[in-house]
């Protein structure tokens, strides 16, 4: 949410963008174990912690076995224990001050996914910036004994205008430029126009709609429903606030694949309105879910309970205690479409049309019944 706000207020003020997405080989079993511990001192993390964290890190040892031949047990100075909640929160602390090296660009981390982004107005200057940075990266890569894996690594340049050849290169070698790029299980493009995701949901519930099919005669209904919330609407959720606030043309591909997956549950002909099924069944259209999880970030952002870099995105309108707008966010203007189709935009205009009696609920759960229950009641009212 965060990179596409930066990336759009980019594109909006006729800037370029670069994003590099870096890939560490083998990050979790490259981990020095003497730098962890130093880096964790300087953390404050000290005494009965630090010995603690110590102890489970030192003095274990491997070996390698072949048929009945073992080789000599050999102390294991770098990596981490696999498998443990502990593990990636180590890695974090490992990685953290990566972001101390360059003021220039934005790092996004999270866990061993390393990638950063830069904006500017010229896009061979920026690539040039960006070059030089990389040199002050590579170097802290090597002093922390983490490597870069070339061949992955892939930078992707967001904006509308046109552009100019450029290229990317780590110590002579050229980095990849692609179009789209898996990001943190989202199918990002340079132009934020999530076709690219879209089409991967597409497919990825209807490999799911094939299993219900196959099952809907074996199975009752509200089993058929339990299916359902677990293999295909975690594909629709997953960060629906940030995607699915697209054209309605370019979502019309799954508004018919959630049609087609009601029909399947409650075993209805493939002509059947769906609205019945709907209110049956007390799921909501994906048009509202979409609806559903923005106005979630703005009860958020309304209780302040965004992260910081998130929460000063929505400005409060300032009036007394009184005033019918108290509940309001001020609505920002923006002169691309990009810009005004993302949560700082779109979803203050969402969160100001609803009425004071949704906007002024204090419980995040009520929220989520109050603003379902009027669906429902409105997809009664059409039937």
């Amino acid at each position: 949410m965060k990179i596409v706000e930066e990336i759009s207020t980019a594109i909006d003020k006729k800037k370029y963008t670069i994003g590099v997405f870096m890939d560490l080989k083998k990050a979790f079993d490259t981990m020095d174990h003497s730098i962890l511990i130093s880096k964790l001192y300087a953390y404050g993390v000290r005494g009965i912690a630090l010995n603690w964290i110590t102890s489970y890190l030192k003095n274990r040892q491997q070996y390698v076995q072949f048929g009945r031949k073992k080789s000599d047990l050999m102390n294991i100075i770098c990596g981490l224990p696999q498998g443990s909640i502990v593990g990636p929160k180590l890695f974090i602390l490992y990685i953290n001050d990566i972001c101390d090296i360059s003021k220039l660009l934005q790092f996004v981390l999270f866990a061993d996914d390393t990638n950063f982004f830069c904006s500017g107005d010229n896009l061979k200057t920026l690539a040039k910036s960006i070059e030089m940075e990389m040199i002050k990266l590579k170097m802290w890569f090597d002093y922390n004994k983490l490597s870069l894996n070339l061949t992955k690594t892939k930078f992707m340049v967001f904006g509308n205008k046109n552009r100019t050849e450029v290229t990317l290169s780590i110590d002579n070698i050229k980095i990849e430029q692609v179009s789209e790029f898996k990001f943190l299980g989202v199918m990002l493009d340079d132009k934020l126009t999530w076709k690219s995701h879209i089409f991967y949901v597409k497919n990825k519930v209807a490999k799911s709609l094939f299993v219900l099919n196959k099952s809907k005669y074996a199975l009752p209904c509200h089993i058929m429903h339990m299916l359902y919330c677990s293999l295909v609407l975690p594909y629709f959720t997953y960060c629906i606030e940030v995607w699915g606030n697209t054209y309605e043309t370019n979502i019309m591909p799954l508004i018919l694949l959630q049609k087609r997956a009601i029909r399947i549950i409650h075993k209805a002909n493939f002509r059947d309105h769906t609205n019945e099924l709907f209110i049956k069944s007390g799921l909501l259209k994906l048009k509202n879910l979409i609806e559903l999880q923005t106005l979630l970030v703005m009860f958020k952002a309304r209780n302040r309970d965004l992260p910081e870099d998130l929460q000063k995105l929505f400005i409060f309108t300032t009036g007394d205690e009184n005033h019918r707008r108290k509940f309001d966010f001020k609505q920002q203007i923006a002169r691309t479409t990009l810009k005004q189709k993302c949560l700082s935009i779109a979803g203050v205009k969402m969160w100001n049309s609803q009425e004071n009696q949704l906007k002024s609920c204090q419980n995040i759960i009520k929220f989520k019944r109050m603003y379902k229950a009027k669906q429902i009641s409105l997809y009664k009212l059409d039937c």
